[in-house]
């Protein structure tokens, strides 16, 4: 026993320092993330327990949760998260709509589908910005817009989107920039998807509606939710489209909780309240997320996709 247990624990002691060896090289890109992401977190906590507006420099100081209290205590706060929830609903039930009609379409084998799925992907790499000026000029415009034209087309008055349908007009273009990436994860659950099941629905003679209401739709669950879950916590954080198109507005109509912090911050210079409604933002995303995490794992465990 004595010789075994000598043996043993330098062996253990080897392991240990060949582990650790092989995790060193990862340790300076840990260290800088660790850096990059804890050290503002840890000062926004900080700054949220301080009154700290630069227009009143000679106030400064310790206020507790006197940010909170305000923060709570404001109507438009709670505004631009209404705003926030119809603005993260809308764009993801539409982005995963538009994403599963192309990813089906994008799976049957025709002539020029590989050029056709790059077009498809396209949205997803054009910078915010540059989409927003893009839809402002050739979309939304009332007088050379394409959805002027559909309008005089289906000879309906001309709308002005940005004015009078605002947040709808933040939603299409949130859409339309979030569909590749909800087609792409779609489409690599129909790829995933054994033909046999497919098969066998068709020799039953089931309709195509069956064969995706009784094989793909089950089958594209998890992959389903996986991608609203990827959507919202993205589409969340919109602020481009905003700031470009409507700038919050009408009367904070399409001020989601992002913009929100960022006109306290930066319009106000009140950046204690800022960080105060930061972290509460982020404390709410997390208790909507946690529950969504954990029904996503269930579903992928029962699955046998671990």
């Amino acid at each position: 026993m004595t010789a075994i247990a000598s043996t043993t624990g330098p062996a253990r002691a080897r392991g240990r320092r060949g582990a650790w060896s092989r995790r060193a090289p990862l340790l300076p890109a840990l260290v800088i993330t660790l850096a990059l992401t804890q050290i503002p977190f840890v000062m926004t906590i900080w700054y949220s327990l301080r009154s700290w507006n630069l227009l009143a420099p000679g106030e400064q100081g310790f206020a507790g949760l006197a940010n909170y209290q305000s923060t709570f205590a404001d109507g438009t706060f709670w505004k631009a998260i209404g705003n926030t929830v119809v603005l993260t609903a809308g764009a993801t039930i539409l982005s995963m709509l538009a994403g599963l009609m192309l990813a089906m379409l994008l799976q049957k084998k025709f002539p020029g589908r590989g050029v056709a799925r790059t077009l498809a992907i396209t949205p997803f790499f054009i910078m915010p910005v540059a989409a927003a000026l893009f839809w402002r000029s050739a979309m939304f415009d009332p007088s050379f817009g394409l959805l002027g034209w559909l309008t005089d087309l289906a000879g309906l008055p001309r709308v002005n989107w940005l004015s009078e349908q605002s947040m709808t007009s933040i939603v299409l273009i949130t859409s339309w920039r979030w569909t590749p990436f909800a087609m792409l994860v779609l489409l690599a659950g129909l790829q995933a998807m054994p033909d046999e099941q497919l098969e066998a629905a068709r020799v039953d003679g089931a309709s195509w509606w069956w064969q995706f209401r009784g094989v793909i739709l089950p089958h594209l669950r998890p992959f389903m939710e996986l991608t609203a879950l990827l959507l919202s916590m993205n589409v969340i954080q919109t602020f481009g489209e905003i700031a470009l198109l409507t700038a919050g507005g009408p009367a904070y109509g399409t001020t989601n909780i992002t913009y929100y912090v960022y006109l306290r911050a930066f319009n106000s210079f009140d950046f204690g309240t800022a960080s105060a409604y930061g972290l509460v933002t982020l404390v709410l995303t997390i208790a909507l997320a946690l529950p969504a995490l954990r029904l996503l794992s269930g579903i992928f465990r029962q699955e046998g996709r671990r």
